[in-house]
């Protein structure tokens, strides 16, 4: 893998949002979405980043969207010729960026599991069996794969923790047409994803998407099945009843949660290992999905 340095910040003459991995830049009829090098644990932005993560991303998201035949927001990855960039910053846009459609974005994450890990399993132990007010059979273990993939959608969190919230809550705050469509779309863009994965040797565990309306038509938007909104198992290792080896950033979270950093304070640098380690799980989904060598 090339060392080059991560790009963790643009800086671009547009009006810019940024979240904790994303920088928008707002083109008057579309967007351009910048994925960075940035990588996030525990609701902290964490330092140096993961060179190439960026690049990655924007590159799975592309070949999904290619993929799922449901109506999403790219318009394309390639830089307008006419856009009023300089060359260096062309150079550090290219592989990482996509022009997309402006939408009204849904203020739920839509949040699908196939298998019981994370605050799913944390709550399936602490509320009695149930996660998001769904009562699952008893039972079950750490990672077990669920007989139906279970839609649990939460909040959107600006800062902090999204929570965990009933499709019923859902459907109050947004009307129960909206959110019929939210759920049913999901479900049936997780089972396509997790079709073609599972040729590949990937399990799809569970995933998070955004949607939006566009014109009057609900839109999914954002990134879609990557190691940074889903978890990714090897199908080969896959054990119930422990935690699994995984091609996302829960090795990082991992490593995180065995040094003595308190979580309320900034957190520690990640070691060079564990930054290339990071970097070549991203890039083995990559190469694993599309049967394609990426040139980062």
């Amino acid at each position: 893998m090339n060392p080059r340095q991560a790009v963790t910040n643009t800086d671009l003459d547009f009006p810019k949002r940024s979240g904790k991995v994303r920088d928008v830049y707002d083109l008057g009829d579309s967007l351009l979405i910048v994925s960075t090098d940035r990588i996030s644990a525990f609701d902290w932005i964490l330092a140096g980043g993961i060179p190439q993560k960026g690049v990655v991303l924007t590159q799975i998201s592309r070949f999904w969207f290619a993929k799922l035949g449901v109506a999403h927001h790219m318009l394309s990855t390639e830089l307008p010729a006419d856009l009023a960039v300089s060359e260096s910053q062309r150079t550090q846009l290219e592989g990482r960026s996509m022009i997309v459609k402006k939408a009204e974005v849904v203020p739920f994450e839509c949040v699908v599991r196939g298998h019981l890990e994370g605050s799913g399993w944390k709550e399936y132990q602490e509320a009695g069996g149930e996660v998001c007010g769904i009562k699952l059979p008893d039972g079950l273990q750490q990672c077990s794969r669920l007989a139906e993939p279970t839609f649990t959608p939460a909040t959107k969190a600006e800062e902090g923790h999204d929570e965990n919230v009933s499709y019923e809550f859902m459907a109050d705050k947004i009307g129960v047409e909206l959110a019929t469509q939210l759920r049913d779309k999901s479900l049936e863009v997780y089972r396509n994803g997790c079709e073609l994965a599972a040729e590949h040797g990937i399990i799809i565990a569970d995933t998070k998407f955004e949607w939006g309306v566009s014109d009057g038509e609900l839109i999914l938007i954002d990134e879609v099945l990557t190691p940074d909104s889903s978890r990714f198992w090897p199908a080969e290792d896959y054990e119930p009843g422990r935690a699994q080896k995984s091609f996302d950033k829960q090795f990082v979270r991992e490593w995180l949660m065995g040094t003595d950093w308190d979580r309320n304070s900034e957190p520690p640098q990640l070691p060079e290992e564990i930054v290339s380690q990071t970097a070549a799980k991203y890039l083995e989904v990559y190469e694993r999905l599309t049967g394609k060598m990426l040139d980062v």
